[in-house]
């Protein structure tokens, strides 16, 4: 039996607070923090049996030490902004807890996000004998678990990986993002890029775009190639992947509706001088659109992530013939607001978040380092997507994903 500390107390941060409280005997104790301790409070009163709350602004090393300090987790689950993990890494280090988060850093001065900085800190955290795991969300998160369980189970040798991003929900409002929007916003509209032969090739944004026809009745979607950060680290520990790519839908409304925000300069991230201030425009924006946590009651419909993955078969009875592999999760935004009263994006990250600390926590995960997903064991992973909430369905498809 374990204590952690959650720190965000967005849509994520209420879904991993209400998960880990539905698993007391793994997380005994729990507390909640973030800079706005109302936030905190607000879900603890959800919850089916007694949470902490704290205040703490995870900028600052200092005050996530002392907090640290006073709560003495076994680990920290960090849901807050990417532009804080290191600060958060730094903090855990200096107390000696683990750490996991759903999204690689990320500079607030660069839309730009990768795993180096974090990458980093491997052998700091081995030296003090604790784990950092990173990106333990849907995607990165189940996305990689899903190649690797491909890899363990079905297939001598990937060759090409696809990774489709569907969220067939409408939430009846004329622009809104479902998660946070300033990290949203920042990274749909940088350059796609996907791992070809060795190499990076680059794409302007929305560029490639595809027409797939998704299971569950969700039916015929465009879907536009985008980077993503489970890209990276797939990439470099599984080397045999020739070809590795990122899709995502969006509704002619969503790009229609961005397309004039990025024309009058709303989506920049460079701050400029307003009556006295300096603000950056995206942070505005972000201000004046809907808090993604208030969507669960308005949003209807289904999303549906998952993996397409070609390659070399484990079973060889047609010799060396390429098999295609589809494995993907259907979630459901109303069912999910019934559960965690939040919506599906919210909780198909949270689930993950909890799962991941849960295999830390029971040793099935626990190695000193910093890790990625694909690099531990995917079956009890796996297990428990099916037990808390995220089944996954697989199936063999008649022809590849161009």
């Amino acid at each position: 039996m374990a204590n952690v500390l959650i720190i965000g107390a967005g849509g994520v941060g209420q879904v991993v607070a209400h998960k880990c409280a539905q698993v007391p005997e793994v997380f005994e104790k729990i507390t909640l923090a973030s800079r706005t301790k109302s936030k905190c409070d607000k879900i603890a009163e959800m919850l089916p049996r007694k949470i902490d709350t704290a205040q703490v602004d995870a900028d600052h090393v200092g005050e996530m030490v002392a907090l640290i300090e006073k709560v003495k987790p076994d680990m920290v689950i960090n849901v807050a902004l990417p532009y804080q993990d290191l600060h958060i890494m730094d903090a855990c280090l200096e107390t000696g807890v683990h750490y996991l988060d759903t999204a690689n850093y990320e500079p607030p001065e660069e839309a730009k996000f990768e795993y180096k900085w974090q990458w980093a800190y491997h052998e700091k955290f081995e030296k003090a004998g604790l784990m950092a795991l990173l990106g333990s969300g849907f995607d990165p998160g189940v996305t990689s678990v899903f190649t690797a369980y491909a890899k363990k189970h079905h297939f001598d040798r990937i060759k090409t990986l696809d990774i489709l991003d569907c969220n067939a929900g409408d939430h009846g409002l004329p622009f809104a993002t479902n998660f946070n929007p300033e990290i949203n916003i920042r990274e749909i509209t940088a350059n796609g890029r996907y791992w070809e032969n060795g190499e990076w090739v680059t794409t302007k944004p929305m560029e490639e775009k595809r027409v797939f026809d998704f299971p569950a009745g969700i039916g015929e979607k465009d879907i536009y190639l985008l980077y993503h950060e489970e890209l990276e680290s797939l990439s470099k520990h599984l080397p045999e992947i020739e070809r590795a790519r990122f899709w995502m839908t969006f509704s002619p409304n969503y790009l229609k509706h961005l397309e004039v925000l990025q024309n009058v300069g709303m989506t920049s991230i460079e701050p400029i001088e307003f009556q006295g201030q300096e603000i950056a425009p995206i942070q505005f924006l972000k201000a004046l659109l809907p808090d993604p946590a208030s969507l669960g009651p308005l949003t209807k419909g289904k999303t549906c992530i998952g993996n397409i993955i070609r390659g070399i078969p484990k079973d060889r009875t047609g010799g060396d013939q390429e098999k295609i592999y589809y494995v993907y999760n259907i979630c459901d935004h109303q069912e999910c607001y019934k559960e965690v009263q939040s919506q599906a994006i919210s909780y198909t990250t949270g689930v993950p978040a909890m799962i991941g600390a849960k295999m830390m926590l029971e040793g099935k995960w626990m190695k000193p380092g910093v890790w990625n997903m694909e690099q531990m064991d995917p079956d009890p992973f796996m297990a428990d997507l099916n037990q808390y909430g995220l089944p996954w369905q697989e199936t063999w498809l008649d022809k590849p994903f161009q």
